[in-house]
């Protein structure tokens, strides 16, 4: 069974437009944002984990399951967040800011992830595909 570690190519994405509305994003950057579509590459070292997003902007965050960091998002919101393991194949990012967050990652099968962002009340869906 392979896991996370690996390259992810965007394959869809739902309501992402809504989702960063609800975020306070800009017309503008909503417009940018919604026509990309960042890879994104999850690699590990030991207990540490590292997701980097290439898109507009450029995003890395690095965590050990359970332990708070600090993070910029793509959109500029400083937050805590807290990555968990819910089972081999679901992680939970929830991320604390003046708009908190949460990041659902889950591995549908062994090439394709699913990842749902959800912030005041406002639901946004993003699968990817290995690659």
């Amino acid at each position: 069974m392979a896991g996370f570690e690996g390259k992810w190519k965007v394959d869809s994405t739902e309501n992402f437009d809504e989702y960063l509305k609800a975020i306070g994003v800009n017309m503008m950057m909503r417009k940018m944002a919604s026509s990309a579509k960042p890879p994104l590459t999850i690699t590990r070292s030991g207990e540490r984990w590292t997701i980097k997003t290439e898109g507009v902007k450029t995003t890395e965050i690095s965590f050990s399951f359970g332990e708070e960091f600090d993070e910029t998002t793509a959109d500029g919101r400083k937050a805590k967040s807290t990555v968990t393991q819910d089972s081999p194949r679901k992680w939970t990012q929830v991320q604390k800011a003046d708009i908190p967050s949460t990041v659902t990652r889950e591995l549908i099968d062994d090439n394709t992830m699913k990842q749902i962002c959800t912030a005041k009340g406002v639901t946004f869906t993003r699968v990817y595909k290995r690659g």
